[in-house]
């Protein structure tokens, strides 16, 4: 039977890369995957110190298991150009820098002791996508992903496809086709025995094919009490299959779920129901290791982009992104935009077939996540080019005719190859360039950028972004301003039954090119910053949940007289989803409800206390005293939420908090821990910029320095275990606070 174990343990790494040393062990740094090059600073470094080549080892020693099996090595991805070596013998390359590729080792495996050498190239090659312009994020070097020893028989299962239909009937069906390896082209007959089993892991059904070549289709029909694939209920089935040939027996497994999910000219459906699409593009980079991290830090945004955002559905800008994201979308009910590599650059014919074999391998790893509704097959925001976005638009039909395609772009009236027209509408904030002819415009007609007669299927893909880049502490006018154009075009995108929907720029920060951002290479750009911490646009997105789900109440200030221009807080947004709002200042009290005027189609508009609320001296004018405030939120007439904002803030607390207090020991798990300066009433104190130092005991280590620095009130980091068992404290200290301390656990 198959086999499949993690590979990531005690690779010898080191800088630079010759081909006359692959045969032979060199001296290095001893380091797991995932793994990035070069560990970067947070900010303010050059991007071209990973941009070359570097040098991966490991022993594999000979086993017993091998005899007469397939024995192989799976990379999940590497960053890029990637060449395997056994022994000194080239095994395999791979360019692209995001999809995995396997190794093959049968026939070249020696009895005693194998080098494996991994040859990783981080220059921008102009032959492989996304390179050869410039490009607004990072392609970090490294073997980033996980590495995994493969056996199987002779002759195993490839691949598995699940196609379901009569989705929205009583009784539906499903098509499970299984693709077969093999590598030695033995003559074989076999049998492949597939089991759907439901959520609960009970038989529904079983059937058998006879096989004798490369693939086998078995159907089932009339599949009774089957619950649907939806963002409430994401019921996820499995397709078992078990392969018994005369070369020897295989088993695989793929989950899917049945659902149909379809783009119209009217919006959007998920299973038959209109739904308005509201999400944020996601960037798969970290502080300081930028692509390497492992299964929780990348389950843990999928699951921030859900729970705490509440965002129905994530763009992966602008490559395939790690399968431990896609599986937990699926889990968790987040439905996804897959997209090709790339931004904004069409190389010559050889790139362009590396793009187009992109396409497959993107599909043919994920076509089965029911998460995934739309496959990007379009270079972000490029040109027009017929001949190469018909075949990209081809391949995806030929290889998933369940999906619509999209091909994401910024230029107007460009030619629609794909099904869904994809737009990234920038045009809030154009208003302000020198000749604008138009007022303050959250959003273009969709006839005006695509430049047809008629309304077709039509997503927005990016706004705001590099429009109006907002940090953390950042002056709260500007942040408000920030706030109001998330809020903006969302209503305007809700307002609008011929758009889907809209996907802001983006879910966080991130490292970039020196050539975009704020010169520090950092775009910011999130509504959260790169340790995932919310700005308050982050609440635009929040507060768009139901009460039910998690009532939501941010008032979008800091409260302090002298912070914004001319002083005072006014106008104050107060982010939620409760029917009304009361401020109450002093002897002061206002309650007001949501600001349907400004707002009429968002689910929840904000509450908006502004002067048509109060005369101008009623929050007292600059030289009379600044007093404490305490907002409380209602539902039905009854208080479901309070919060007060202190007016002399003094730091109080410094709070620690981590995501979980388990770290999964031998998978070198990590865990996101979060650091805030609070004041006496639990608010972050936006502009204390002293420093935390973070001390570490047990088997986990911190990743990045030890010394880190507040921004907005927060900071943070990632620790990772080490492989060991037992109890870890993390001790943290300030020169404003008392020190903290955390108790977690590896095992």
């Amino acid at each position: 039977m198959r086999s499949v174990v993690a590979f990531n343990e005690s690779w010898t790494f080191r800088e630079g890369f010759s081909p006359a040393d692959a045969g032979r062990p060199q001296e290095g740094q001893i380091v797991t995957l995932p793994h990035n090059a070069v560990e970067l600073p947070f900010n303010y470094f050059d991007e071209k110190s990973y941009q070359r080549a570097f040098t991966y080892q490991k022993i594999l020693n000979w086993s017993d298991d091998f005899a007469g099996r397939e024995v192989s090595l799976i990379f999940d991805a590497a960053m890029a150009d990637a060449v395997v070596y056994l022994n000194g013998e080239e095994i395999v390359a791979h360019k692209d820098g995001y999809t995995p590729f396997e190794a093959r080792l049968t026939g070249r495996l020696q009895h005693g002791e194998n080098l494996l050498t991994v040859k990783i190239d981080g220059s921008e090659n102009p032959e492989i996508p996304p390179f050869g312009g410039r490009i607004d994020y990072l392609t970090y070097a490294g073997i980033y992903r996980d590495v995994w020893l493969k056996l199987a028989a002779p002759v195993s299962i490839a691949n598995i496809k699940v196609e379901t239909g009569s989705v929205l009937a009583d009784l539906k069906s499903a098509t499970v086709r299984c693709d077969f390896a093999n590598p030695q082209n033995l003559a074989f007959k076999g049998t492949a025995t597939v089991t759907l089993r439901g959520p609960d892991g009970t038989v529904l059904a079983s059937a058998r094919g006879e096989t004798s070549g490369g693939s086998v289709t078995v159907a089932f029909d009339r599949l009774a009490d089957i619950s649907l694939w939806d963002l409430d209920n994401p019921a996820l089935y499995a397709a078992e299959v078990e392969l018994a040939t005369d070369h020897g027996s295989d088993s695989l497994t793929a989950t899917f779920g049945f659902r149909v999910a379809t783009f119209t000219a009217e919006g959007f459906l998920l299973n038959g129901r209109k739904l308005k699409l509201r999400g944020l593009n996601r960037h798969q980079a970290f502080p300081y290791v930028g692509y390497a991290m492992g299964r929780s830090a990348q389950e843990r945004d999928a699951e921030i982009m859900k729970q705490t955002l509440k965002c129905n559905i994530v763009r992966t800008s602008h490559y395939p992104q790690s399968k431990w994201f896609l599986e937990h979308c699926d889990r968790i009910g987040l439905l996804v935009f897959e997209e090709i590599p790339g931004w904004q650059h069409i190389g010559g014919k050889e790139w362009q077939q590396e793009s187009i074999r992109n396409v497959r391998r993107m599909i043919e790893r994920d076509w089965n996540h029911p998460s995934i509704i739309i496959w990007g097959v379009r270079i972000n925001e490029s040109q027009d080019s017929h001949d190469f976005y018909a075949e990209t638009n081809r391949l995806a039909r030929e290889l998933d005719p369940t999906r619509q395609t999209g091909g994401v772009r910024y230029i107007t009236e460009s030619e629609m190859l794909e099904d869904v027209y994809t737009m990234n509408d920038f045009i809030l904030g154009n208003e302000e360039l020198p000749g604008a002819n138009r007022p303050r415009t959250p959003l273009r007609p969709q006839q005006e950028n695509t430049g047809l007669s008629k309304d077709v299927p039509y997503l927005i893909t990016e706004f705001g972004g590099h429009m109006y880049p907002t940090k953390i502490y950042d002056q709260e006018q500007r942040q408000a301003e920030h706030v109001r154009r998330h809020l903006e075009v969302l209503n305007a995108a809700y307002g609008d039954p011929s758009i889907s929907g809209a996907i802001g720029w983006c879910m966080f920060d991130y490292n970039t090119h020196s050539d975009f951002g704020s010169g520090d290479r950092i775009c910011y750009h999130g509504v959260m910053d790169m340790f995932r911490e919310p700005k308050f646009a982050a609440y635009a997105y929040a507060s768009q949940c139901e009460p039910s789900e998690e009532v939501v109440m941010k008032p979008v200030t800091i409260w302090a007289r002298g912070e914004r221009n001319i002083g005072g807080a006014l106008p104050l947004i107060v982010l939620t989803n409760c029917d009304e709002v009361e401020l109450r200042y002093g002897s002061l009290t206002k309650r007001l409800g949501p600001d349907r005027e400004t707002f009429p189609h968002l689910p929840h508009p904000p509450v908006v206390f502004d002067h048509r609320n109060f005369t101008p001296d009623e929050l007292g004018v600059w030289g009379m005293e600044w007093e404490d405030v305490q907002f409380t939120g209602y539902i039905g007439g009854k208080p479901v939420a309070a919060l007060k904002m202190v007016a002399n803030p003094l730091p109080t607390t410094l709070q620690v908090e981590a995501d979980a207090d388990i770290l999964r020991a031998g998978e070198r798990d990590t865990v996101r821990v979060i650091v805030r300066a609070l004041d006496q009433a639990g608010s972050r104190l936006p502009f204390l910029n002293d420093i935390v130092t973070i001390k570490v005991d047990g088997p986990a280590r911190m990743i990045g320095p030890q010394v880190i620095a507040f921004q907005g009130g927060t900071t943070g980091f990632w620790l990772q275990a080490t492989g060991e068992v037992g109890a870890i404290t993390i001790e943290a200290s300030s020169s404003r606070f008392a020190n903290r301390k955390l108790a977690l656990t590896a095992q």
